[in-house]
This record gives C-alpha cells, sequence and structure tokens, in this order.
C-alpha cells in the first residue's frame, strides 16, 4: 500500500509481511519497481521517487528486501527478490513513489487563451504542467485538435505562459501527429530530467473560432457537461433560458464535437453563475452547427432575473475518448477508510448516487473492486454500512456473476428504478 501521501497513488511504500505492515528500504529502490507498484495498485506508471523526507516517517519494521523488475506490465508481485545487508538500510530511508494515478483524464492550456498557453495535463486528480524537454510539434498539433483548436503554429512562445505553480510532470508523447488524442500517442515517463517551471511546454493553436472559441461548458466532471457559457466580444458570458430543451442542447454538443445530449437540465440556485448574460431564450430547431444560428432572445431586452441559468450533459467526446461509457459513467467508493473501502457510488447522467442493497452479494463486490483496481471483495455490506448517501439511487436488484469486467454490465433493474431508501446503501470492502 501507499501511506501518507496527498492522492490515494501516492506516498511512502508499505508491505504486509508476518502480519504487520512495515516500510520498504529504499536502497536500490527504483523507477521500474516503483512502475511495477504502481500498475498493481490500479494506479497508472510512477512519475517519480520524490525525495527527502515527503511521506513522512514509517513507524514500525523495516522490511529489508529489494525487488528487481524487468518486463513491462507486471506487479511487484511478480519481480525477484533479494534480501540487503542490515547497514544498506539505516531506519527512516523508506522507499516512496508518485504514481500518475488511475489513467490521464485531461490536457488543457493555461495561462493564454482558450486555443494558447502552458501545456497542463492530468494525473489522477491533480493537474500538472509538461515538462518541455520532448514536447514537440506532432504532440502539440495533436493537443490542438483534441481540444478543438486546428493544429500548432509554434510551441516556441519564449516565458510567455509559464507563472503559476504546481508539479512539472515529465511526460513525453511520441506522436506521429495524425493521432485524435494525445493519449493515443506512445508515451513514456522520463527518468531523470529535473524541469522547473519555466521550462514548461507551451503552445499557440492555430484556432478555431468556430468552434470551441465561442462556446464552452464549465463546472461538470469534464469538458463535455456543465453550464452552458458563450464568449461574446471576448467575454465569458451566461447563457439563460425557461425553455431549454434537448434540440438546444444537442446544438451545444454538436458544437464542442461532444456528441449527442443526453439531458438538459437548469442549474440550481446555489449553483448559478454570476456576471454578463449573453443570450435568452434560444430556440433552435436542433440541426444548427453553432449556438448563435438558432433564434436568440438578445440579453437586453428581458427583465433581470426571469430566466435561469442552463446545463447540458453530453454523450462524450467523439474524437478522443477510445470508451465512450468511461466519460458518462464511473464509480467510486465514498467513506471508507482507505481508498478500497466505502460505500459505492457510481455517476451518471452528470450526478453521483447509490446502489440498493437488495440482492447485493460478494461476487456483486467482485466486479467493484477490481473495477476499481481494488484486488477482490473480502465483504459485501448492506445497510449504509459506510453511512447513508444522499440524492439518486442508481441501481437495485444487481445480480453480477462476478466475472464481468463493469457494474454496468450486470443485470439489475433499469437505471433509476428501485423500492430503497439510502438505509439500504450497499459498500464494500476489497482486498
Amino acid at each position: 500500500r501507499l501511506a501518507n501521501g496527498s492522492t490515494t497513488c501516492s506516498g511512502r511504500v508499505e508491505l504486509l509481511h508476518g502480519g504487520t505492515w512495515g516500510t520498504l528500504c529504499d536502497y536500490l529502490w527504483d523507477l521500474p519497481a516503483a512502475n511495477a507498484l504502481c500498475q498493481q495498485l490500479g494506479c497508472g506508471v510512477a512519475l517519480q521517487i520524490p525525495g527527502g523526507q515527503s511521506f513522512g516517517k514509517g513507524n514500525g519494521s523495516v522490511w529489508n528486501g529489494t525487488f528487481s523488475c524487468k518486463k513491462d506490465g507486471s506487479g511487484l508481485r511478480d519481480c525477484p527478490v533479494s534480501v540487503l545487508g542490515h547497514d544498506e538500510c539505516p531506519a527512516g530511508k523508506d522507499a516512496r513513489v508518485v504514481c500518475s494515478g488511475e489513467h490521464h483524464k485531461g490536457g488543457r492550456l493555461v495561462n493564454g487563451t482558450t486555443c494558447s498557453g502552458r501545456v497542463e495535463i492530468r494525473h489522477g486528480d491533480t493537474w500538472g504542467r509538461l515538462c518541455r524537454s520532448h514536447w514537440n510539434l506532432q504532440a502539440a498539433s495533436v493537443l490542438c485538435h483534441q481540444l478543438n483548436c486546428g493544429y500548432a503554429k509554434t510551441i516556441q512562445s519564449g516565458d510567455h505562459f509559464v507563472d503559476g505553480d504546481g508539479p512539472v510532470w515529465r511526460d513525453a508523447f511520441h506522436c506521429e501527429g495524425r493521432e485524435n488524442c494525445l493519449w493515443d500517442c506512445a508515451q513514456v515517463t522520463l527518468g531523470n530530467p529535473s524541469c522547473s517551471a519555466r521550462e514548461a511546454a507551451t503552445v499557440i493553436c492555430s484556432g478555431n473560432p468556430g468552434l470551441a472559441e465561442s462556446l464552452r461548458l464549465s463546472g461538470g466532471e469534464s469538458r463535455c457537461d456543465g453550464r452552458v457559457e458563450i464568449s461574446l466580444h471576448g467575454t465569458w458570458s451566461r447563457v439563460l433560458d425557461d425553455d431549454w430543451d434537448i434540440k438546444d442542447a444537442h446544438v451545444v454538443c454538436r458544437q464542442l464535437q461532444c456528441g449527442t445530449a443526453e439531458k438538459v437540465y437548469h442549474l440550481p440556485r446555489s449553483e448559478r453563475g454570476v456576471g454578463l448574460v449573453g443570450l435568452r431564450s434560444v430556440q433552435c430547431a436542433g440541426n444548427e452547427t453553432q449556438l448563435m444560428l438558432c433564434k436568440t432572445s438578445p440579453s437586453q431586452t428581458v427583465t433581470a432575473g426571469v430566466a435561469e441559468d442552463v446545463g447540458v450533459i453530453c454523450s462524450g467526446e467523439l474524437l478522443c475518448e477510445r470508451n465512450r461509457t468511461l466519460l458518462g459513467r464511473r464509480i467510486r467508493l465514498v467513506n471508507g477508510t482507505k481508498r478500497c473501502a466505502g460505500r459505492v457510488e457510481l455517476y451518471h447522467q452528470g450526478i453521483w448516487g447509490t446502489i440498493c442493497d437488495d440482492n447485493w452479494d460478494l461476487s456483486d463486490a467482485d466486479v467493484v473492486c477490481r473495477q476499481l483496481g481494488c484486488g477482490h471483495a473480502i465483504e459485501a455490506f448492506v445497510s449504509a454500512h459506510y453511512g447513508k448517501g444522499s440524492g439518486q439511487i442508481w441501481l437495485d436488484d444487481v445480480n453480477c456473476t462476478g466475472a464481468e469486467s463493469d457494474l454496468w454490465a450486470c443485470p439489475s433493474r433499469t437505471w433509476g428504478q428501485h423500492n430503497c431508501q439510502h438505509k439500504e446503501d450497499a459498500g464494500v470492502l476489497c482486498s
């Protein structure tokens, strides 16, 4: 396990031996071994082995073994082990690692315009800039294309965009330039280039003002869901509408290259935007290529406060999501003491919700544990063992064989149909 990290995929390496958890000696601890551990924990690849006293000192025994990992794709448990002498493992020298997280989820440009800026990518839950040392025009063009910003005009922008702080990721993307998405390129985590914040990758894309320049969805779980905002005269403004419907939303999703609209909604009062109103009373036929081509009322003609902010959830990025269901549906464990235990929650149609415990058993829990990279199920909990959730209950009468690759492949009632209350929320404890 990884202990004391800021995310579930970083920390001090600890091993279970003889019934107790102990730290691992860091003598000969290297990136191949760290990589194998990250993969075994369902945490992607090893980004770095941090120095100093990051993640604190372990208390308890120190395991004085070393792993010789060579072949890629296997876990730490498959690597040959040898024992080290006591003098090579003084106390307090614990192995540490920062893994990339479950998977890359996105790329963005910061500090410039919609289509220019410092390149940032997300590892797990953490956004960081990208080291410039292996950044090239091919990779930059793929990112521009992915962000609906045309192609890369230049990656030589001086220090124009590099202010700010946060981690510097040392990934190298080897792209041919024709890929739809940065994560489709061969990706290597570089062993050692130290990279300061001023050596961050940047790009100026050609831009595609007809598309994403003028429209965005904000505050959602991805680029393809959230509150609708439109850029008029260089300022991001709100879109308000009492009569917002699926035809209007289809146009938004099409314009953003986000597939089709799955759901339209008005934002609750607490989440409404503030500031300028760009459009009101949008009336689309549904086949327009841009929202501005629909019939609309200019914002000035309607009394302020009458209409509501509008949101949309699209089916997903057509270009870049290899597995579209991942964008629309996610799974997490909540309220447990660690990453691999808790109340089961599913993200569907923009909302996190729970699962009813009717028929909930170990074979159902096994599927959840495997899906989260958490090994196998030790216990399937019922009766809100990890506390009651709130809001939506998504699934009831789940009946997995245990062999399914994800929970939504299991037989169950229709999404959202149940005869339960939150005191029946299901939970799992994984190995």
